[in-house]
Formats: structure tokens, sequence, C-alpha cells
């Protein structure tokens, strides 16, 4: 009973919150994120490189499939990282988006080889000129792969529209 109501309540402040986005407002085939990512392992060394992504709304209001990929230097190693996030979206205003996904994960390196695992991230987003034609990005992330291995990620950077 208490998760019911917790869950009726969350929703509602999430409705209460949240308005739509203007029915004439264009939304953008694609938004591309251009920035760099940190990232600390839950034990485990710390990797930082550059990231890129393309996202895309399938579902207006109520899904963005994201395409992501980064490159991440560590002593010593070089790991390709990529992922396939699925969001629900909620406009919190005419210049703020916030996201909320998972998805699949892969990373790969010479020495350890192909990984598999699963990423949760949250997805802040400034569109500061009314046009959305560009704009900033924070997007924090959790990743578990099937090796038990667990790392927090940070990515940063510049979002432009693709009309």
């Amino acid at each position: 009973m208490r998760t019911r109501t917790f869950i009726a309540a969350m929703a509602t402040a999430v409705a209460a919150f949240c308005t739509p986005a203007l029915a004439e407002e264009k939304e953008p085939t694609a938004v591309i994120a251009i920035g760099g990512q940190g990232e600390w392992g839950l034990p485990g060394p710390t990797s930082f490189g550059p990231s890129v992504s393309v996202e895309f709304t399938p579902i207006k209001d109520w899904l963005e499939i994201e395409i992501g990929a980064a490159s991440m230097f560590r002593r010593g190693a070089t790991e390709l990282e990529t992922d396939l996030v699925f969001k629900k979206p909620f406009t919190i205003s005419d210049q703020f988006e916030f996201m909320v996904g998972a998805g699949p994960a892969w990373s790969y390196t010479r020495a350890e080889g192909t990984k598999w695992g699963a990423t949760v991230a949250l997805d802040f987003m400034m569109w500061p000129w009314p046009e959305h034609k560009f704009g900033w990005f924070v997007e924090p992330s959790y990743t578990y792969t099937q090796d038990s291995e667990k790392s927090l990620a940070v990515s940063v950077g510049f979002l432009i529209a693709i009309p």
C-alpha cells in the first residue's frame, strides 16, 4: 500500500512540475551531443575522454533514444564504450529538459576484451535560446557490467539540434 501511495505521489509531483511542450514548437529531427566524459570505477581506475551521441524522438513526450560512444583514456589502456539508452523526457520549462533512461552498454579494451552491461542515466539539457538550436547538457550515469564491474560517469558538453 505504501509503494502505491509513493508512486502516486511521485507521479502527481512530476505532472504538476512538468509542462508539455508548445504544440506549435517544432521538434528537431535529432540532437547531437558533443563533449567530454569522466568515469570512476567503483573501485577501479579513473578515465577521461571525448564523447559523442545522437538522440532522436520516436514518440513525442514519451520516448527518446540516445546512441552514444566514448573513447576513454586511462594509464596503460584505451577503452571504447557505446550505449543505447531509452529515455523518458520531462519538459520542465521552455529552456530546461530532464530525462531519465536505461539501456544496454558495451565496452572494449585490448587487455580485457569485450564487456556487456547495463547503464542508467539522468540527462539535464539546457536550451538558453528560444530557437533550441544550441544548448548544453550534463549527464551522470551508472553502469554495471557482466563481470560485476560498476562505474559512475559524468558527461558534459554542447547540444546541436538538427532540423
